[in-house]
């Protein structure tokens, strides 16, 4: 019986050899190349400490002009290091505008408001693609009732001020900079640039200065919030202890398409209103209240290719009326551009450890011929956060499916598009804004944004956290109402 027991337990036993899992083998390969420079100093250190131990006072005397001449040479190089070192930009707060009640609308709503300048099959065809859009009942358009065929300029102005100095008020209330601090201004708009344009409406409408350096990008499309960032942290390079403020939208009555093609509808169903304010600063003692460091920009241009440049497109149909097509081949310039970016980032963030699979894999099937998968590197191991343009279902769909990321980080971008629709540049701010309400961003975590714009452009940017956002003392877009997300979308 004893001989029985012993054979029930031992086959109850798991099999250990079976149950080590590849992943953790993995892991353990990225934490010993991780550490190899460490495994590596300690024993040269252990090996010079021993032969100084053997030094005498005669000998270390010997040696002192060469060690006062080393000493020479490394405060030197130390001192021209510091001075040619860029200037450390850091993300003091952000802040993504939440449209009053009045404009928010449901998908049926919308409709109905463009009842009046679209025929039946058109408005048909709208009603296919919203449910297919990955957009909520509760996104806002710049109409309390119909839409009408040509938008006056006085509507595309009123929002335009509506959305930015909304957004700008907010930025300042939870900041407490005081406008006339404010060196930098920079705004990008794609489809609406009047005259004088929006930078200088908020030089106006705020009294700044006349020392203010101000820009104003337009038709840079849904990336261009990211360049931005990219020109800011250029300009704060060169102009010591300042603050800059970027203000992101689209204006989106002045991109209503009232007509028949369904290449240009598209963009009613999903575009929507919105807006994000940042405020940069290179100031050392601004980094003990800055949310997170700027850490890398790395920018793509496909505009080379002409299938590229021509996927996302602003002109005339054969009636005159005016809208931005999209080609069949939006998804294709979506993942190409994506691939050369990543390229470019990858090196930059990613473990040394995913660098060297990444570089095996690709001599094994370039150098060796083997019929092997290119590795794609993880960079869930580079990012704790991230922070897609939500441009559409589809967009998010082929970026989850290629970036090989799980339910959790799609989360922000994919509930950025239910809740508020594509507001094109702004949308990447909404959902870093998201994991703030969430409580999820914690001191170290690294934040990737990425932006896809007309052009046609794939633009990166890293932030890392300062400090842990405490949600509870956190007051922005998604505040009130995060504890009723995620929700379950369907199509």
């Amino acid at each position: 019986m004893a001989e029985n027991a012993g054979e029930v337990c031992q086959s109850n036993l798991p099999n250990f050899l079976l149950s080590i899992r590849l992943k953790y083998v993995k892991l353990g390969y990225h934490y010993l190349i991780s550490n190899a420079v460490y495994l590596l100093i300690v024993p040269i250190l252990a090996v010079v400490g021993f032969h100084l131990s053997t030094f005498t006072l005669e000998n270390l005397m010997n040696h002192l002009a060469v060690l006062k001449s080393c000493s020479t040479l490394v405060v030197f190089l130390t001192t021209v290091y510091i001075m040619s070192r860029p200037r450390n930009v850091y993300l003091v707060d952000f802040a993504c505008y939440k449209p009053p009640q009045c404009f928010m609308t449901c998908k049926q709503g919308f409709i109905e408001k463009m009842s009046d300048i679209l025929d039946e099959e058109s408005l048909n065809f709208l009603k296919k693609i919203s449910k297919r859009s990955g957009l909520g009942e509760k996104t806002y358009v710049p109409a309390e009732s119909k839409i009408p065929s040509s938008v006056p300029m006085s509507t595309n102005q009123n929002e335009a001020k509506m959305v930015i100095i909304g957004a700008i008020d907010d930025l300042l209330a939870k900041t407490g900079v005081k406008v006339r601090e404010i060196g930098i201004v920079i705004v990008n708009s794609s489809a609406f640039n009047p005259t004088p344009s929006l930078s200088a409406m908020i030089v106006n409408h705020y009294k700044l200065g006349v020392n203010v350096i101000t820009y104003n990008l337009g038709g840079m499309g849904c990336s261009a919030g990211l360049i931005s960032v990219d020109l800011a942290n250029r300009l704060l390079q060169g102009q010591a202890n300042s603050y800059a403020l970027i203000a992101t939208t689209e204006i989106i009555s002045a991109g209503f398409y009232s007509g028949k093609l369904k290449s240009k509808l598209l963009s009613n169903c999903l575009f929507r209103m919105g807006a994000s304010t940042a405020l940069l600063s290179n100031r050392s003692y601004d980094r003990r209240r800055s949310k997170y460091q700027l850490m890398h920009v790395v920018r793509t241009h496909k505009g080379a290719d002409d299938r590229a440049f021509n996927c996302a497109y602003l002109d005339e149909d054969e009636d005159g009326k005016k809208g931005i097509s999209l080609s069949k081949d939006l998804m294709a310039v979506v993942g190409e551009a994506l691939k050369t970016n990543i390229t470019t980032l990858g090196p930059l963030v990613l473990p040394m450890s995913e660098q060297l699979l990444f570089l095996a894999s690709l001599i094994a099937r370039k150098v060796f011929k083997r019929k092997i998968k290119p590795y794609i590197p993880d960079f869930k191991m580079a990012f704790e956060h991230f922070c897609i343009h939500a441009g559409g279902r589809a967009v998010l769909d082929e970026l989850e499916k290629n970036l090989d990321l799980p339910e959790v980080l799609m989360e922000p971008s994919r509930m950025t598009l239910y809740r508020f629709g594509n507001t094109s540049s702004s949308s990447v701010w909404y959902n870093l804004a998201y994991s703030e309400a969430k409580g999820r961003i914690k001191k170290g975590d690294r934040a990737w944004q990425i932006g896809f714009g007309s052009g046609f452009k794939c633009n990166s940017v890293v932030w890392r956290a300062l400090r842990t956002v405490d949600a509870a003392k956190e007051k922005n877009a998604w505040t009130y109402e995060i504890e009723d997300f995620p929700v379950r979308v369907t199509y």
